[in-house]
């Protein structure tokens, strides 16, 4: 019988998940959904966030998981909000941080994708430097329609290509490239 998922993404984000599960398709990689609520620490570090979370989600699982978890970490804000970008989201949204910014709009999204099955855990991250809109611009999830990664004149939200060149697919592709090779070293 023939494996129906070589990974799982733990999440209770959906968007997190379909964005994963395409781009990790593009690596003939098959991505199951572990739709679940992971304790998140609360730390200045997503790197150290990550790793609990996976952790965790293998608990639960039992199956090789992955999990993400990224920041949105403004300049002029010193870095705020950071590790904490989901909890300020829920709170003020993207119209909040706007009003926040003042005239130094230069930004970074931080991504990072932790992975845990019984024997290892492994970290891949990523970073795109950018700068904040003026106003919303597009229907994206989450942070897309504030965010123009560098070299674009769009947010997130407008950019048809955005799976190709964004922070968790940074990080996705480094894990893709890992993963591929962990698996052919493991059937050779």
């Amino acid at each position: 019988m023939q494996q129906l998922y070589d990974v799982f993404f733990a999440s209770s984000n959906k968007n997190k998940y379909q964005e994963a599960r395409a781009i990790l398709a593009e690596f003939g990689i098959k991505l199951g959904f572990f739709n679940c609520k992971l304790l998140e620490i609360q730390s200045d570090s997503i790197r150290k966030i990550a790793l609990h979370k996976v952790t965790d989600a293998f608990s639960q699982c039992k199956k090789p998981v992955i999990v993400e978890d990224d920041g949105l970490f403004i300049d002029s804000l010193s870095g705020f909000p950071g590790p904490f970008s989901s909890y300020v989201f829920k709170t003020i949204g993207n119209k909040g941080i706007l009003q926040l910014v003042n005239t130094k709009r230069n930004a970074n999204f931080q991504s990072v994708i932790a992975y845990c099955d019984k024997k290892q855990v492994a970290l891949f991250d990523a970073k795109i430097k950018g700068k904040i809109s003026k106003k919303t611009h597009g229907k994206g999830w989450g942070y897309d329609p504030i965010f123009i990664p560098h070299g674009q004149k769009m947010t997130y939200a407008l950019l048809k290509n955005k799976n190709e060149i964004s922070h968790r697919y940074l990080a996705l592709r480094k894990f893709a490239m890992w993963f591929v090779r962990k698996q052919q070293s493991i059937y050779r």
